[in-house]
């Protein structure tokens, strides 16, 4: 099967790193791709988000099966525009899509679903806003969201009323992230333990992939601004069948009721004193999710995508390897705010070659005949091994093998499930 990913991150990487090892997988192109994709893949000169070009190039090429990476293409239509001509898409169309492309919309779908999720209200201005936390107590935490998609940075979580009201500001006076923040959503801020699952779903089926835990701060000990993932581990030793059981039948099953859906269902949970509440949908493979969950599944993944895509998931049973993974994410000095692109990479060819670990690239590509930074998070450093404290081990000694100018990671991934 001839097979196109669109994206050009850490996440499509590993897709393609999957989708590689089937035999039944002939040739992987990659629209746009990136620096290191190109071993595994051919890179093609594509934006994502440039649904003509994608169509063209799958017809041309005669494409068996289209795999989205990234959320904005699926929420403009692309998996529509495949569809009615013919193609096979594996993703959500646009009406399915507005699960991410919309928070407030995914908060009316819970609600309607009866899906457990914090209250919440939106808001088109800041004037609306600022007068509704004036009512609320002054030492509430709130979290103030844009209601479009912001790559994982459109969140701002509130210890009081003063900072909500400085969020509103910058989301909607200040723009901070676009058109993103023309809507808010305010919602009470939940405490507990974030979870991350992933559900490949066909229609009212749906097959759930291995549990991950991500590390959404820049800092260490989970300090500074929201990031789009500095790293993550699987599977989540603290979420066990009994949770994943409740989470299909009570928050995966309810929304595919109202939602027809073809592709990944998101799901980012809270695991609070009061049980499992959903903080968001997205409707794609998470990144860097995908590059410790695909690590370990043992399954084919083209069966599985095909399998969704042509209404046949009840069919597919998956399997693991009974391994840990863990990624820490590389960044470039700066992210996620002011950074500098086009420096020099090294070290990746010696950090592969420890047992167990791969690289999965994000921010890099070539220029030159080298391998040069362009962009914020860089490079995903993925372990897999036995246990969990192999796994941190490995992938901390492979980050420390690659250089380039203000290199920047986490000293802290994995660290609350060392022992385990």
């Amino acid at each position: 099967m001839r097979v196109l990913v669109v994206g050009s991150g850490g996440r499509e990487h590993a897709i393609i790193w999957k989708l590689a090892q089937s035999s039944k997988v002939s040739k992987i192109y990659a629209a746009p791709g990136n620096g290191g994709i190109g071993k595994l893949a051919e890179n093609v000169d594509i934006e994502a988000n440039d649904l003509g070009g994608l169509l063209q190039f799958a017809l041309d090429e005669q494409i068996d099966l289209t795999v989205v990476g990234p959320e904005d293409p699926l929420i403009e239509g692309v998996a529509d525009l495949f569809k009615v001509n013919g193609l096979r898409c594996f993703g959500p169309r646009r009406d399915a899509a507005r699960l991410e492309g919309s928070k407030a919309f995914a908060k009316d779908m819970m609600t309607q679903a009866n899906v457990k999720t914090a209250p919440y209200k939106a808001f088109m201005t800041s004037y609306e806003a600022i007068e509704w936390l004036n009512t609320e107590p002054e030492d509430k935490p709130q979290v103030v969201k844009a209601d479009g998609p912001a790559k994982g940075k459109g969140v701002l979580i509130c210890k009081n009323r003063a900072e909500a009201i400085e969020a509103v500001r910058r989301v909607i006076t200040e723009s901070e992230f676009g058109r993103a923040g023309d809507k808010i959503v305010i919602e009470e801020c939940l405490n507990g333990t974030e979870v991350s699952l992933l559900a490949i779903c066909s229609g009212r089926d749906a097959v759930l992939l291995a549990p991950s835990q991500d590390y959404k701060r820049i800092g260490d000990g989970d300090s500074g601004p929201n990031t789009g993932g500095m790293g993550n581990y699987s599977p989540v030793p603290h979420f066990d069948k009994d949770l994943i059981d409740y989470t299909m039948a009570h928050v995966i099953a309810p929304i595919l009721e109202l939602v027809d859906f073809v592709g990944v269902l998101f799901v980012g949970l809270m695991i609070t004193e009061d049980g499992p509440e959903v903080l968001e949908f997205n409707v794609r493979f998470g990144d860097p999710e995908t590059q410790v969950v695909l690590p370990r599944l043992k399954t084919d993944l083209l069966d599985v995508l095909m399998a969704a895509v042509d209404g046949n998931l009840k069919d597919i049973k998956l399997e693991w390897y009974d391994e840990r993974a863990v990624t820490v994410v590389m960044a470039a000095g700066g992210y996620p705010d002011k950074y500098e692109s086009g420096n020099e990479i090294t070290g990746i060819d010696e950090a592969e070659n420890i047992e167990g670990v791969t690289v999965f690239h994000a921010g890099t590509k070539q220029k030159d005949g080298q391998l040069v930074t362009a962009g914020g998070r860089l490079l995903n450093v993925t372990a897999v091994a036995p246990t969990f404290d192999e796994a941190i081990e490995k992938s901390y000694q492979a980050v420390r093998k690659i250089q380039y100018k203000n290199a920047y990671y986490r000293n802290d991934i994995g660290d609350i499930v060392k022992g385990k």
